[in-house]
């Protein structure tokens, strides 16, 4: 008998507790996903618990043991949506003692699909010049926030042939700008001519998103190194030496050339003006 005069008094008083201030839903409901790190965040004013649920679209529910009557405003839920290429909602239930679970008030959220959805970070990526000069580009494959077989999936790992990246670069002092896109992460910059310093930089390039979220963020521009060319280290000895002998030789038949040209003209301007007098000569006699 005293059971059910308790149960029927909290029946009572959560009834008049409705009644006059009903439980608020959370508001707020927003995904946020960081190479495949995905946490779904809320706001509430209220003092009340809650619970996280969360399916496939449509599936059944199903909750995280840890976002169960939490009080925080935060649930990783990077573990739990396995199938990465699936569409997913969540609901999260603001929670008081009841006896009719269908009564808690829920708020949902947008459809997410963490394959399409996560925002990917910038590439780390180094310049380089190879032993003949040219620009080399090497990209960091990064790693993502999902683990399987005892480490941790980089994005190649989860995109595979969808992974790309897209490489702007311009001459340094320049402002004109060139765009392409690559599927390897190591990238020999045949394009640029060599010599000249050039500037990068690399965006993680999603080939198979929409169009608006195709193109991730860009990383902090890097520049080469400018190239100075040295004789000694481009021409071995021989070619170096054959080289000199052959200016040297074109130097000096320039040189006996010219003094030739110069007495030519200076004879020939002489024996003018010989020939010249002679006629004034004759003249006069």
């Amino acid at each position: 008998m005293m059971r059910i005069s308790v149960c029927y008094f909290l029946q009572l008083f959560y009834c008049t507790v409705s009644a006059v201030s009903p439980l608020p839903r959370a508001q707020n409901l927003t995904w946020t996903s960081f190479n495949f790190k995905t946490i779904l965040t809320w706001s509430s004013e209220s003092e009340y618990t809650h619970t996280v649920e969360f399916s496939r679209v449509g599936r059944d529910r199903q909750r995280n043991p840890h976002c169960i009557q939490i009080s925080q405003r935060e649930c990783d839920l990077t573990g739990d949506l396995s199938e990465l290429k699936a569409s997913y909602t969540a609901d999260v239930l603001t929670e008081i003692m009841t006896f009719d679970p269908t009564e808690l008030p829920l708020a949902q959220s947008k459809r997410f699909c963490p394959y399409n959805d996560t925002v990917i970070g910038a590439p780390p990526f180094s310049v380089n010049l190879d032993e003949n000069g040219t620009i080399v580009l090497n990209i960091t494959d990064q790693q993502t926030a999902l683990y399987k077989d005892g480490r941790h999936l980089t994005l190649r790992d989860v995109f595979k042939h969808d992974l790309k990246y897209s490489i702007m670069y311009h001459k340094a002092g320049s402002t004109g700008t060139k765009q392409i896109v690559v599927s390897d992460s190591e990238v020999v910059m045949t394009e640029v001519e060599r010599g000249p310093s050039y500037c990068f930089k690399v965006s993680v390039f999603i080939s198979s998103r929409k169009p608006n979220r195709k193109l991730a963020k860009s990383s902090i521009e890097k520049c080469s190194s400018a190239l100075t060319f040295d004789l000694s280290t481009e021409f071995d000895p021989v070619s170096l030496g054959a080289v000199l002998l052959f200016v040297a030789m074109l130097l000096v038949v320039v040189v006996v050339a010219v003094v030739c040209c110069c007495r030519w003209r200076g004879g020939k301007k002489s024996r003018g003006q010989e020939e010249g007098k002679k006629e004034e000569v004759e003249e006069e006699i």
